[in-house]
């Protein structure tokens, strides 16, 4: 079944009334804002890369306060444990028998905070709960629930003492992007408030979590066109024949790419996907899915570049076609 207009109206609504509702903690950075309700409504994970206190703790609690959702943080270091992420199994010696703690990650969003500093066997706890949704201990599986979405942060400044996250990894966040600094006038609605604790705001719930699985459920139901899958199919093949890149985006960029796009169009009021909706979402989506050849980076040249290069030489179908 295809989205109907009224549908999109009512989602637009409902998108606008979220991302309103976060930026009276997250100031000036409503595309941020909407891209981390973009993903949460794309079912996927954001990667957040940015400097500290530039308010990637804020956006992730606020996100679950305007759903009416819990929220966990756990701070990734070298000596971080699996288990301490999942969960563990201990004995109770009055009923004889091993009961299940349930680890932060049981919560609608969990902040993973510099996961970047944990070991590889740590990060890669989070892989089969961010694709499946549930974690398996002893060979149990233990549903997370939902809605549930992973805001992973990593500082790009400092690198001593980390781990890099491996491609499987990257792979597994729908869109990547940064929250960055205020600009001028949003520093001084900041320094107004600074009598209040970021951790004391407390916000409202906007919408909660049935209606979020049924936002969720009507972006997919947005109609594309072939034309639009094949302008991704040709955007996702141009990152693997670029000269400068050693690894393009994988199939999963391209499902990636069409789905959240899919909820940036209901967000805008429309049943269709249009150009400017893969487009705007390219860089987030296929950046971080790019593995370049180690001259390349050494020469300055970025992933970013490299996907802003790509928009400029592929064509899209014209509206007409798109629509």
């Amino acid at each position: 079944m295809t989205m109907t207009p009224e549908a999109a109206a009512s989602f637009q609504d409902a998108f606008a009334r979220l991302v309103q509702n976060v930026e009276q903690v997250l100031l000036g950075k409503t595309f941020v804002v909407r891209l981390g309700f973009v993903a949460l409504l794309s079912e996927g994970h954001l990667l957040l890369e940015d400097a500290p206190g530039t308010g990637k703790t804020s956006l992730a609690r606020a996100m679950a306060q305007s759903v009416g959702g819990s929220s966990s943080r756990i701070q990734f270091t070298p000596d971080l444990l699996p288990g301490d992420i999942t969960g563990v199994s201990i004995y109770d010696q009055r009923s004889g028998r091993f009961d299940f703690h349930r680890g932060p990650v049981f919560a609608n969003i969990v902040l993973a905070d510099e996961i970047n500093r944990a070991s590889p066997k740590t990060q890669a706890a989070l892989l089969e709960v961010m694709d499946e949704g549930h974690v398996t201990v002893d060979g149990e599986e233990h549903p997370v629930g939902s809605p549930f979405m992973v805001i992973a942060t990593q500082n790009p400044i400092e690198q001593a003492g980390t781990y890099r996250l491996p491609e499987a990894q990257l792979d597994r966040f729908i869109m990547k992007t940064s929250i960055g600094y205020p600009d001028h006038a949003s520093t001084l609605r900041i320094l107004e408030g600074a009598g209040t604790r970021a951790h004391e705001t407390t916000l409202p719930e906007i919408v909660g979590a049935e209606e979020v699985l049924e936002l969720a459920r009507l972006a997919r139901t947005v109609h594309v066109d072939p034309t639009i899958n094949d302008y991704v199919g040709r955007l996702v093949e141009a990152t693997r024949t670029a000269e400068e890149v050693r690894l393009g985006a994988s199939v999963r960029g391209a499902l990636a790419l069409t789905r959240t796009a899919k909820t940036l169009a209901a967000a805008s009021g429309r049943h269709y996907v249009v150009p400017d909706d893969v487009k705007a979402l390219a860089e987030p989506v296929l950046a971080h899915r790019l593995v370049l050849d180690p001259e390349a980076e050494f020469d300055g040249v970025t992933s970013s570049s490299i996907v802003a290069q790509i928009l400029i030489e592929t064509p899209p179908p014209s509206d007409r076609q798109a629509v």
